[in-house]
């Protein structure tokens, strides 16, 4: 069995929802952790979850997008507690790396570095694990926000970083998860290469889109299996084994 650690569910179109839904099982896909992107997407995946209790509903605010009014981030947060028993994690939170990539002028960090600090509290205050929008430089600077508030439970989704950095977050006991990408792009296959197979998840980030030979599919998340199979021949190490320690890893870190 296999469980994708990282899925934008609420994301697809109901009828693509229903057909991965109702192939979970032929593909021996036990659960799927579906992050949400703001408080519109926080009702669409828990009303995925009261639905289908294989849907693990994490609740956040993705960074890629224009800082939320004070009012509108106390009422997620005020609702987020009230939704806390049920909800796996917190996610996905971040930073903003692509949105100041694309910007014309220099984005303000600071109020984006405020805005994840208060999930992390958050997650620190609720024992809840954190899933991250956190690459390159912006990584090393999630660290240190998570050091400061003693956060250990930090799940870095498609990561991307410097060694420097990815050698803190091993240290740190912090989990990465690998995309269907890992068949095709070399950086990604590097980290799989350098990262302990203990500390690492799969996911698809769905319905993101992938290359190679998944071009013009649907994402879903079957396509773990194949990166499993990368994983295994990068690592060394049987699939089956590889698929295990993937899949143990996965249910410990999110108690599912």
């Amino acid at each position: 069995m296999i469980i994708d650690a990282h899925i934008h569910l609420d994301h697809y179109e109901e009828k693509e929802q229903h057909e991965i839904l109702s192939t979970l099982d032929k593909h021996k896909v036990e659960a799927l952790i579906s992050v949400s992107f703001d408080m519109e997407s926080c009702l669409k995946t828990r009303t995925l979850s009261i639905n289908d209790s294989r849907v693990k509903p994490a609740y956040g605010f993705h960074p890629e997008q224009d800082l939320p009014s004070e009012d509108y981030l106390s009422g997620l947060i005020s609702w987020m507690e009230q939704h806390a028993d049920e909800m796996v994690a917190v996610g996905e939170v971040g930073l903003p790396y692509y949105k100041k990539i694309e910007s014309e002028r220099s984005l303000n960090y600071e109020p984006y570095l405020a805005l994840l600090e208060r999930f992390i509290e958050f997650a620190a205050k609720w024992d809840k694990p954190i899933i991250l929008h956190a690459v390159y430089e912006d990584a090393a600077l999630a660290c240190d926000l998570l050091e400061k508030h003693e956060v250990t439970k930090a799940h870095f989704h498609w990561f991307k970083g410097d060694q420097i950095t990815v050698e803190r977050m091993i240290r740190n006991g912090y989990f990465i998860s690998i995309t269907p990408d890992v068949l095709y792009e070399d950086e990604i296959q590097e980290l799989v290469k350098s990262y302990p197979l203990q500390q690492m998840m799969v996911e698809t980030d769905g319905p993101w889109p992938f290359e190679g030979p998944f071009t013009n599919q649907m994402t879903e998340p079957k396509m773990i299996h194949d990166s499993i199979k990368n994983i295994a021949e990068l690592k060394g190490m049987p699939v089956s084994e590889t698929e295990r320690i993937v899949y143990e890893n996965t249910k410990r870190f999110y108690r599912i």
